[in-house]
């Protein structure tokens, strides 16, 4: 039961992604070569407020078999986040962070509050919330109002609840010796890569590499116009062996930091 329930929450996380990241697919074909590709964790954004905070989306994991693994802050993005793992190597580790609304100015508390009242009673406790989407009614303007202050506030407006990104697991992809391998064949083909803080972040010694695409583009009906803007990219994990021989499972605060910078409108790439 538990196994199927977990299946149909990551077809429905995934192909709610393809649908404004199409990208995924021809990287699909590209790196996996017709076998299938494995997916090391998902990641998913939320606002720091009642009922819809980090450990509320966590819940749906937590009923799903997942424990808590490792916490992040995040002090200049103003984030803080969690990941989650399964019993199960196999299934995907979930990354979930939110963002302190508290530490925003008060005209972005305010457009935030304006989505936040938007919401029905008990929204982050239905079975699909993760993949509703954007649950509110939102203006152009208010997203660049947002966007000026915090490119991950005015993401999260933009399209709500969805998997903010999918991972390659590049230690289970055949053919590729290294991320630079998998990286370069990735740029041949003519997709542009995520630069901020270098192509790689993080080496061997911190046991994870990682590198991403930079968002692809979606069309976004706001009340009040239509625009094309980033949406959602795909990462490469490359995880190294820890010291008792087990492929290192958490994530690394410095990477991640620079990770986030890949839906940014303004792309270092």
């Amino acid at each position: 039961m538990r196994v199927s329930e977990l299946d149909s929450l990551f077809e429905h996380l995934w192909q709610q992604y393809v649908e404004i990241t199409p990208s995924a697919q021809s990287i699909h074909a590209l790196l996996g070569r017709g076998q299938p590709i494995v997916n090391d964790h998902i990641a998913l954004r939320t606002y720091a407020l009642p009922d819809i905070g980090l450990e509320d989306l966590g819940a749906h994991f937590i009923q799903l078999g997942y424990e808590y693994a490792g916490d992040y802050d995040f002090t200049i993005k103003k984030l803080r986040a969690r990941h989650l793992q399964h019993p199960d190597p196999a299934v995907p580790k979930v990354f979930i962070s939110e963002l302190k609304v508290s530490e925003l100015s008060s005209a972005a508390q305010h457009i935030i509050g304006m989505l936040y009242q938007q919401l029905p009673p008990g929204f982050m406790r239905q079975s699909d919330a993760l993949y509703r989407g954007r649950p509110w009614q939102l203006s152009f303007h208010d997203y660049q109002m947002l966007l000026a202050e915090s490119e991950y506030a005015a993401w999260l407006a933009a399209f709500g609840y969805r998997a903010n990104h999918f991972t390659v697991s590049v230690n289970a992809l055949a053919g590729f010796n290294s991320l630079d391998d998998v990286n370069q064949t990735l740029q041949d083909a003519g997709f542009s890569l995520n630069r901020s803080g270098g192509l790689i972040k993080g080496d061997a010694y911190a046991l994870l590499e990682q590198s991403s695409t930079l968002a692809d583009h979606a069309q976004v009906q706001f009340s009040d116009q239509l625009a094309s803007i980033p949406s959602c990219f795909y990462e490469f994990a490359l995880r190294y062996p820890d010291a008792h021989g087990r492929l290192y499972q958490g994530f690394i605060e410095a990477s991640a930091d620079k990770i986030f910078d890949s839906t940014n409108v303004h792309h270092v790439g």
